[in-house]
């Protein structure tokens, strides 16, 4: 290769400077490009100008390293050994972003699928090392190493992996199974058989993790959690219905009671935030019970923690309302008998004296 060494230093200094330039404006390029994307609701532009970005970077400063590399001796060990690296690192970039871009397409689809603002991580996860292995084995054979042997071992190993990572892996095609199945996703409240409940926050190839109401976090592993019993308030729909209990006076208009009570539920439903608007409550007259004769009111709200201030609510108009009606709500009475003292009769108790005329002449 004609010309002095310098003038080779120079060149090779100069394609490595004009790479890394090259490269920081295709990244300013994009990132503009892309911020214009994110104010659009379509994902799969910001997926795909992040996935060219990082691969036109990735590009601009391998060719710059690549034509620095030509200048130097083609029968230099020195440039043998920058070239098996240089091609590494190119395969390992490459990796990674496909990688990256590739948990953003599953990200989406699965976003799009459950409807949710959280994110399902074990696909995501799962895309991203499926990925990173098959670029591990191109990297490999890219420096002249043989994949087969690292092959068959693998496959050899492969029982002894599963079975010392048995939890391990148990976890993960549970969490696998519970979204597949799409009968839990991220979002949704679900109470378990143990007593804990909350929201779904997020499904990981590990746990599930629930929020509660109190914004304290339960940690469930997914072996775990697919083997519970869950009642999940969100499905087949979000609005749930809201039972009420209450009772009135033996004496009351059971009509003027259903009646009262009805207006007060509909005003509820269509002024509380949570309420359903569209929904007409009703009551269930069901007990006679020791003062009062009992009934459920039947309500309904949007989501599991809205019951809480539509209950509120109702409880406090019904009780106004009741006041202004003559409605009462009768307290329980108890009759107490001391030690030592005569029971009082029962209304069907006869009275001794009663039975002797002579007791009750008022001339005696």
């Amino acid at each position: 290769m004609g010309g002095s060494s310098t003038e080779h230093l120079l060149l090779a200094g100069g394609y490595i400077i004009g790479g890394i330039l090259v490269a920081l404006l295709t990244r300013l390029v994009f990132g503009y490009l892309k911020r214009r994307a994110d104010q659009t609701r379509w994902a799969w532009d910001d997926i795909g100008l992040a996935l060219i970005g990082d691969l036109a970077a990735i590009a601009a400063v391998s060719t710059g390293l690549w034509l620095a590399l030509h200048e130097f001796d083609a029968r230099s060990s020195v440039r043998v050994l920058l070239g098996r690296a240089l091609v590494a690192a190119v395969v390992l970039a490459v990796t990674l972003a496909v990688a990256r871009s590739a948990g953003g397409v599953v990200r989406t689809v699965a976003l799009g699928r459950s409807g949710v603002a959280q994110s399902a991580t074990i696909f995501v996860n799962v895309t991203r090392v499926v990925v990173m292995a098959l670029g591990l084995l191109l990297l490999l054979q890219s420096i002249g190493v043989s994949i087969t042997p690292l092959l068959t071992a693998l496959g050899v190993g492969g029982l002894a992996v599963a079975l010392a990572l048995q939890d391990t892996l148990s976890n993960l095609f549970a969490g696998i199974h519970i979204l597949a199945s799409r009968k839990v996703q991220p979002g949704d409240y679900v109470q378990l058989d143990s007593g804990e409940g909350g929201y779904v926050e997020d499904i990981n190839w590990r746990n599930t993790t629930i929020r509660q109401l109190g914004n304290n976090l339960v940690i469930v592993p997914n072996a775990r959690f697919a083997d519970a019993l869950v009642t999940n308030y969100q499905r087949p729909m979000s609005p749930m219905s809201v039972l009420v209990p209450v009772g009135v006076a033996y004496d009351s208009d059971l009509d003027h009671v259903e009646r009262v009570t009805v207006e007060v539920g509909d005003d509820v439903m269509r002024t509380v935030e949570g309420g359903v608007p569209d929904h007409e409550p009703s009551i269930r007259y069901h007990t006679f019970g020791d003062s009062s004769i009992e009934f459920n009111v039947i309500l309904r709200c949007q989501e599991f923690s809205d019951q809480y201030l539509v209950t509120h609510e109702f409880i406090k108009r019904l009780h106004r309302r009741y006041g202004v009606e003559g409605i009462e709500i009768p307290f329980p009475i108890r009759t107490v008998v001391l030690a030592n003292q005569p029971a009082p009769p029962t209304p069907n108790q006869r009275r001794p004296e009663l039975d002797d005329p002579a007791a009750t002449d008022p001339r005696r």
